[in-house]
């Protein structure tokens, strides 16, 4: 089974879609086989699955780890959300840019983010089930964040007013605050 990457713009961030074999009684799709990301350029080590599970209007992010960077493969179960990564890579030409797509259980879309991104999403869906792979483990002390709506960066996410946040959300800093340098 191979698996199609469509290029967002940004350095190593891409939308991935696998083959979906369906009939009557339903479909089957291999969400990862590492053979066929290693074959497309790929070449990830992800040693821990995530799940979340959101009600609709719930905005989680920006998030990132500062010293033990993560890649993610991220997709959606059940519901649909509207997933953002932003390039915090200084070195990057599109460094402080977003990208924004549609990942849903109907569409099965899928989006690689490299390490040095900042991500979130928009549960746009009554719920959502939200899952993702990561590339080194999660180290609460390490996890940092940018605000969701800084104006530097200019996310356009679809929602009149403010989203449903966690405390800790509300009081990321802006770009303009982030000091950290990624060690990638």
């Amino acid at each position: 089974m191979a698996i199609t990457l469509t290029e967002t713009g940004m350095d190593g961030l891409y939308i991935v879609e696998t083959a979906v074999f369906g009939d009557s009684r339903g479909y089957f799709t291999e969400t990862y086989n590492k053979r066929d990301f290693i074959a497309a350029g790929l070449d990830y080590d992800f040693v821990q699955d995530n799940q979340s599970r959101s009600t609709g209007g719930v905005l989680r992010g920006l998030h990132f780890q500062k010293t033990h960077p993560q890649a993610k493969l991220v997709r959606v179960i059940s519901g649909c959300v509207f997933d953002v990564a932003v390039d915090l890579r200084k070195s990057s030409a599109t460094y402080g840019r977003w990208f924004g797509v549609e990942l849903s259980a109907e569409n099965r879309k899928q989006l690689m983010i490299p390490r040095g991104f900042a991500h979130g999403f928009l549960v746009r869906s009554e719920t959502a089930e939200f899952c993702y792979k990561c590339d080194d483990f999660y180290h609460p002390e390490d996890e940092g964040g940018i605000i969701w709506n800084d104006p530097d960066i200019g996310i356009e996410w679809g929602v009149a007013g403010e989203p449903l946040l966690s405390e800790k959300d509300r009081r990321h800093p802006t770009l303009r605050g982030f000091e950290t340098e990624f060690v990638l």
